[in-house]
């Protein structure tokens, strides 16, 4: 039984490069990012499970009574099960959300309350109990995203920079830290919708196709090399061939059918400032990412900030290679964090 707070973390993460090349078998690079999400574990001695969800506006509050009366709907079978359709539809109505309802606000509540009816809670996490969370993340991401790829709770989980291929994932042992400004477009697209054109595509140009992705994978293959070799012995010529493989990439998205001109513009307004950037993720919109070389001025860095502010973006300056799930003493948190968990 949790007797005091537990604190949690776990990163967001960037696909560096094989954004939808690895669907067809190819590598794809990810790696987490020193932007984090924090969760607070509390005990309570008035009955309820209360959720707070700051960013979303949420709050939320059950009687445990309530809950457990879900419970039979949830049986643990002591393997993670992906949710069926008749068990979303409980939750929604348990929750008080429409049957058509899929905000940010319903999805999230959804999520936690399918962990929550399922998963006991541990303070110490082994190699095990991570595959454990690893597993149990992704069956929240298949509630959210339907048929998520399981890079984003593997990198989550695991942190530092992973190699997916086939199917197969595995991490890169050695890797440099990279400062990058993470741009969100305030752009919403569709994965689903950006994977299945892209498949039209490769039916329609099949050899063209082919030869992008092919193209793709050898960049993701030379990055990889590269930050290898980074490790070492980091140099400005290294950082030179990393900026180029990003703006190569960048291109073969545009022609494989997944960019956006807010994505264009993104790319534009950085290169202005000699910086170079490139979609992460589905594309369509969404985000991107820009490398920042060692020894950029910082006045470049926020007239960069500034520029892409000004186009109606959120940017935020981070670096990439961030620990995965972690367990914190309050103590260790920053204040704006602290003052986000405590709530209004």
């Amino acid at each position: 039984m949790l007797t005091e707070a537990l604190l949690v973390s776990a990163p967001g993460k960037v696909i560096l490069h094989g954004e939808h090349a690895v669907v067809y078998g190819k590598v794809a690079l990810a790696e987490a990012l020193d932007l984090r999400t924090f969760l607070q574990i509390k005990p309570h001695k008035d009955g309820k499970v209360s959720l707070r969800l700051p960013n979303l506006g949420t709050k939320r509050d059950w009687d445990v009574s309530k809950l457990q009366l879900l419970h039979t709907a949830f049986l643990d079978s002591g393997e993670p099960t992906a949710p069926v359709p008749e068990q979303v539809e409980k939750l929604k109505v348990f929750a008080g959300f429409p049957m058509d309802s899929s905000d940010s606000e319903c999805l999230a509540v959804l999520a936690f309350l399918y962990l929550y009816l399922f998963i006991c809670r541990k303070q110490r996490w082994t190699e095990e109990e991570l595959s454990v969370i690893n597993r149990w993340a992704f069956l929240g991401e298949k509630l959210i995203h339907g048929n998520p790829s399981g890079v984003d709770n593997s990198i989550s989980t695991w942190g530092r920079a992973l190699r997916f291929q086939g199917g197969n994932i595995s991490p890169l042992q050695r890797i440099p830290i990279l400062r990058i400004l993470l741009t969100n477009t305030r752009v919403p697209r569709s994965t689903k919708a950006l994977v299945a054109g892209v498949k039209d595509k490769l039916v329609k140009f099949p050899e063209i196709m082919k030869a992008l992705l092919a193209s793709m994978d050898a960049i993701s293959q030379e990055c990889e090399r590269v930050l290898g070799a980074m490790v070492a012995a980091p140099a400005p010529e290294q950082y030179l061939v990393l900026e180029e493989l990003i703006d190569m990439n960048q291109h073969h998205l545009n022609a494989i059918g997944v960019g956006h001109a807010s994505l264009d513009r993104l790319c534009r307004v950085t290169a202005s400032h000699g910086l170079h950037s490139k979609l992460t993720g589905a594309g369509g919109g969404g985000c991107g990412f820009t490398l920042l070389r060692p020894g950029l001025e910082q006045s470049v860095v926020e007239a960069a900030k500034q520029a892409l502010t000004d186009c109606g973006f959120e940017c935020w300056e981070t670096t990439v290679g961030a620990p995965g799930v972690s367990l914190h003493a309050a103590s260790s948190l920053k204040a704006n964090v602290l003052q986000a968990l405590a709530g209004p």
